[in-house]
């Protein structure tokens, strides 16, 4: 079985606010789509879905924090990590 699971949030964290906002519209364009297949009967596997929709709200998460102050671009896996 292969994996389909979609970026960490390591990765996520990774990215610039740039890179951030094109994922964005590529994940909720790719959620669009799915949502459109299963519709027409046309998705094999539905657990795609719900997949992609974690994806974006983990993007909008670090998006959020970002925006807050809470997190600095590139931090990576330091964010979780308490002193």
């Amino acid at each position: 079985m292969a994996d389909t699971k979609g970026p960490k949030m390591v990765e996520i964290r990774d990215k610039s606010d740039e890179e951030l906002a094109a994922s964005l519209d590529r994940a909720k364009d790719e959620l669009f789509r799915l949502k459109l297949n299963r519709f027409t009967n046309q998705l094999e596997n539905v657990m795609t879905i719900r997949q992609k929709r974690r994806e974006v709200a983990r993007i909008l998460t670090v998006m959020s924090a970002r925006k807050l102050g809470r997190e600095v671009v590139g931090s990576g896996a330091q964010a979780g990590a308490k002193e």
